[in-house]
């Protein structure tokens, strides 16, 4: 199957800075793909490639098959990109500016598609106002508006949800994930590492212009040296010698123990039960996408220069 987004040999410079390193990456249509990395990582420079805003030194990116280069009409037709600033027009109203977006990519008669993209933004109440009198979650709805005014089969979304209150971020996530549902390509680059780990399948990440991990997202968790490990409160507070061996700490009343699989939390349940030790509280303890992020960025730091 032709990818959504094909990556090849990208590298750029901004005078001595080295913003991407050869980039290869292929991210596959329908996929929901996390772009992640620290600022300065170049996420925001091979974006602004991919999107034909900023020329490669070398290699090659395509959308859809189409060179963004040679064949740029056709690879912004199959694009869209909400910007992490808040860019807008304060001379038109919301309907307004959508129409005129349309108008960029030769569209005509497009009325009932944004009168559809503004009532499941929850922007109808809005239709009507003037971009300069609404709030910034409501510019956030708008800039996704315009990102799909023109249906394309591929969506990049740059910190969507910074700054926004929590309802607008639940609201516009059940929106996008209904889109990827529906087979849009979802690109999301984000510093919520739980909403990549909730909503992403692959993860890609990124420090100082090279990519440091890619992989799928469970499998980055899995492979974490830290493992997982369980953490209890006793009565009494004795830990049963059968399980010493599997202790990391004990501290003020609570112990916790290693284990590698799940399997192994029966055997601790055994050993607490012969013994007669009562649990009164019982946690897992799982790594998750940001201890991934933060292992992988400490232990590139040799890799990445």
């Amino acid at each position: 199957m032709q990818p959504a987004i094909e990556v090849k040999h990208v590298s750029k410079r901004f005078g001595d800075v080295h913003a991407l390193s050869g980039i290869d990456l292929e991210i596959h249509a329908g996929e929901f793909f996390a772009l992640l990395g620290p600022n300065g990582a170049g996420k925001t420079t091979l974006i602004s490639i991919i999107a034909g805003l900023t020329l490669a030194d070398s290699g090659s990116v395509s959308v859809m098959g189409h060179n963004v280069i040679t064949q740029y009409r056709q690879a912004r037709q199959s694009l869209g990109v909400v910007p992490q600033e808040l860019v807008f027009d304060p001379f038109f109203t919301v309907r307004e500016v959508l129409l005129i977006q349309s108008g960029y990519y030769g569209i005509q008669q497009n009325s009932d598609w944004v009168d559809e993209i503004i009532e499941r933004l929850d922007l109808t109440g809005k239709a009507n106002a003037n971009m300069r009198t609404l709030s910034g979650g409501m510019k956030r709805r708008v800039l996704v508006a315009q990102a799909l005014v023109h249906k394309p089969p591929v969506i990049i979304l740059d910190e969507p949800t910074a700054g926004v209150d929590v309802e607008l971020r639940q609201s516009l996530w059940e929106f996008i994930k209904q889109l990827n549902q529906s087979g849009h390509t979802i690109v999301l680059t984000t510093h919520y590492l739980e909403e990549a780990e909730t909503l992403c399948n692959r993860v890609a990440m990124l420090k100082d212009g090279k990519i440091v991990a890619l992989d799928n997202t469970q499998n980055l968790i899995e492979k974490m040296p830290s493992g997982k490990s369980v953490r209890l409160r006793l009565l009494p507070d004795i830990v049963p010698v059968a399980l010493q061996a599997l202790q990391i700490s004990h501290d003020h009343g609570v112990v916790e123990l290693k284990i590698d699989t799940h399997a192994q939390i029966e055997f601790i349940l055994s050993s607490l039960r012969s013994t007669k030790v009562q649990i009164l509280e019982m946690q897992l303890q799982q790594p998750d996408l940001e201890d991934v992020f933060v292992n992988m960025m400490r232990n590139s730091g040799n890799q990445s220069k």
